[in-house]
Parts: C-alpha cells; sequence; structure tokens
C-alpha cells in the first residue's frame, strides 16, 4: 500500500495496520472494555442530515476560525496524544510540523516522547500542552512552569482519566511503555522489521516531561492503564482544577467534560474553553459521543465559554456538523494518528490536507462562505 493510496482516514488506518506489529496498532485502535463507545463516536455524526443552500456565490470561501485566543486555518486541533515515537520515530516532531505547514492549533501530552521545551521552540504555530495530575506534586509544578518557559499558548487540564480503563486488546497484547518484546509479541515485531529497526536504532525512547521525577513510562515498563491508576492523582476535584487555572495564568481548558452541570461548573472556574471528549471511548465504555452531549453543553453554556467537540472526527462533514450544531471547532487524535503511523510527517500532512479539501468542498456544496454561516437550522436530526 502507497500513501496516494489514502483517500480518507480509513485508508490510512488500513495503512497504518499494516505497518505496525499488532500490539501498537491495537494501542492507537483500541479502546475500553466492548469498544461501544469509540464506535459511537463517528457513528453519532449520522444522526443528522446537513441542508444546503445553492446559488449561494461560493467562488471564494474563508475556512478560518479564532480559537482559544489563536487564529487556525482550519476548524480543527490535533489533539493531544501520548507516546507518538512509539508510532512512527518521527513521532511529535512530524506533527508539530505538518501543524505549522498548515497553521492549525496541535498539542502534546505530558506522555509526549519529545519535550516540552523542543517542541514550544517550533514553529510559531498555537500549541497546547495536555496536563495529566500527578501524585508528585513536584512532576505537576515543573510541567506547567516548563510550559510557561516554552511560551505553550494553552493549558489543557485532561479530567476524565482519575483512573485507566480497562483497554482490552493492550491486555491481550501486553502493550506496555516502553514496548516490551515478549515471547507472546515477540513475532509480531519480527514480522515488521522496518518498525522495530527504528525503535531500535534510532534515538532511545523516553518520555522527557516526566523522566526527571518518575521512572515509570521510560525505565520501567508499564502499562498504560496501570500508569493512570497507579500514578495520576485521584484526589482531583474541582478545587485543585481552579488552583491549576490560577497557577498557570493563560488560557485554559478542561479536556473530557460531558455533562452540561460539569461545563457550567468549568464556567464558574474561569475556564477558557472545554472539551467535550470522552478520551476515544478509552476510559468509560458506555458513555454518550461527545456530538451527542454536544446539544446539551451549548444550550447550558454557550457564548460563555468556548466548546470543543473531541472524538470521532473522520471527515470534513463532521467537521461541519460540529460547527454548526454550535461548537467552536472540533478535534481529534486518531484522525492523524493513523497517518503518522502509516507514514511519517508525510501522512500527517496528506491526512491534513484531505480533510482541508473535505472542509473547502463542503462549504461550497452547503452553500456558506464563512463557518459562522454553519448555524443550527442547517441540520435536521434523525
Amino acid at each position: 500500500m502507497r500513501l496516494s493510496d489514502c483517500h480518507n482516514i480509513a485508508d490510512f488506518r488500513e495503512f497504518a495496520r499494516r505497518r505496525l506489529p499488532w500490539p501498537v496498532f491495537d494501542y492507537i485502535d483500541g479502546a475500553a472494555d466492548d469498544e461501544l463507545t469509540k464506535a459511537r463516536n463517528t457513528d453519532a455524526f449520522s444522526s443528522c442530515d446537513l441542508v444546503p443552500d445553492v446559488l449561494a456565490g461560493v467562488a471564494e470561501i474563508d475556512t478560518s476560525i479564532t480559537v482559544l485566543g489563536r487564529k487556525s486555518a482550519l476548524p480543527i486541533i490535533l489533539s493531544p496524544t501520548a507516546l507518538q515515537r512509539v508510532f512512527h520515530w518521527q513521532g511529535e516532531r512530524a506533527v508539530a510540523a505538518a501543524a505549522e505547514k498548515f497553521g492549525l492549533w496541535f498539542g502534546i501530552s505530558s506522555l509526549a516522547t519529545v519535550s516540552i521545551e523542543e517542541v514550544g521552540a517550533m514553529g510559531s504555530n498555537p500549541k497546547m500542552f495536555q496536563l495529566y495530575v500527578h501524585k508528585d506534586k513536584g512532576l505537576n509544578t515543573s510541567m506547567i512552569e516548563r510550559c510557561k518557559e516554552a511560551k505553550f499558548d494553552c493549558m489543557t487540564l485532561t479530567v476524565d482519566t482519575i483512573v485507566g480503563g480497562k483497554r482490552e486488546r493492550c491486555l491481550r497484547s501486553g502493550f506496555s511503555s516502553p514496548p516490551k518484546f515478549t515471547p507472546s509479541s515477540l513475532l509480531s515485531y519480527a514480522v515488521r522489521p522496518r518498525w522495530a529497526l527504528d525503535y531500535l536504532l534510532r534515538e532511545k525512547f523516553r518520555l522527557p516531561n516526566l523522566d526527571t521525577h518518575v521512572s515509570a513510562g521510560t525505565s520501567q515498563s508499564i502499562s498504560i492503564q496501570g500508569y493512570f491508576t497507579d500514578m495520576l492523582d485521584q484526589s482531583l476535584d474541582w478545587d485543585m482544577a481552579a488552583r491549576i487555572r490560577q497557577d498557570w495564568g493563560g488560557t485554559f481548558c478542561l479536556k473530557g467534560v460531558m455533562s452540561a452541570k460539569d461545563a457550567r461548573r468549568a464556567v464558574e472556574i474561569g475556564a477558557n474553553a472545554i472539551m467535550i471528549s470522552n478520551h476515544g471511548g478509552r476510559q468509560l465504555d458506555g458513555s454518550r459521543a461527545p456530538f451527542d452531549q454536544l446539544r446539551e453543553i451549548v444550550d447550558a453554556v454557550g457564548g460563555e465559554i468556548e466548546i470543543i467537540c473531541d472524538g470521532g472526527v473522520r471527515r470534513g462533514t463532521h467537521v461541519l456538523k460540529s460547527l454548526a450544531a454550535g461548537a467552536t471547532c472540533a478535534s481529534g487524535g486518531r484522525l492523524y494518528l493513523y497517518a503518522l503511523a502509516a507514514a511519517g510527517q508525510a501522512g500527517v500532512e496528506r491526512a491534513i490536507g484531505i480533510l482541508q479539501e473535505e472542509i473547502v468542498r463542503d462549504m461550497k456544496l452547503m452553500g456558506v462562505t464563512r463557518l459562522d454561516q454553519l448555524t443550527p437550522d442547517r441540520l435536521r436530526w434523525r
């Protein structure tokens, strides 16, 4: 399979499946329990239809938005995701370069494989840092201060990982950080020699935002489920979130809000934005899809806080439906992770380019020239 054979996100998924050892692919592709929520995240977009206008004069259109205080060329954020150099040796560097090329927001995780300082120095496009609150308070302070020094544009506090979800595919494969070559998985790595050689011979795997304080995940192998459950602070509450917002002092977002009540609390503590997200279906299986919850949350806090619909986005029409339902913009991780795993920076750029083409074409077919023309009357719910 070649990169030129990829015409949508599903194609990149298949390309990644062919390139990666199955434990690594299943880490990207898998979710919690029966994976019902993961499937629903994308399926939810089929619950409504777009209503286009015609004869609207769409020779010139504007796909840009302002979100979290910065302009973005497209209404998409490349959500922060962990362990990217496991999927492709270029890792976060590839995603950062692609985001810079297209003028997009992108984020890195606390569990990134490239440092805060290096990413902060890459390009002038806006960047967010996804903070996982650890039991080690010195580590939390360190990450916040490092992001200030590196001039990150937004701190995004993840609030839905109090414990790790039961990711059964990873339990079966034994996937961990760093990856282990176990008897059960050795064959899967052996039949993907290009991946194995890149992992073994290129830059040594580490989690540079964490390894100054903890060995878990870098020198000490641990499952992601185990990491979340053992290392993260389960006493995290609204008072602590408000203190983190104050300590950070800049643009502040909560990722993982799913209820209107919690959206209201986010407004009350002074958050600038919320990401309606269920962590890609990797935490609480059976929870609602972000798009399913969007209207309820927009009705509760729309106009008071920016609302980002995170998860399940695979098409330009999904982005347009999110905006028409009241979101400020859409975001996702797998929409670029499959492409990263398939072909590094070139893959990410092709995936973003395909989504850009879809958004432009779909806006013209909808008869809109600006994103603010995507209003609720453009949707009909099934």
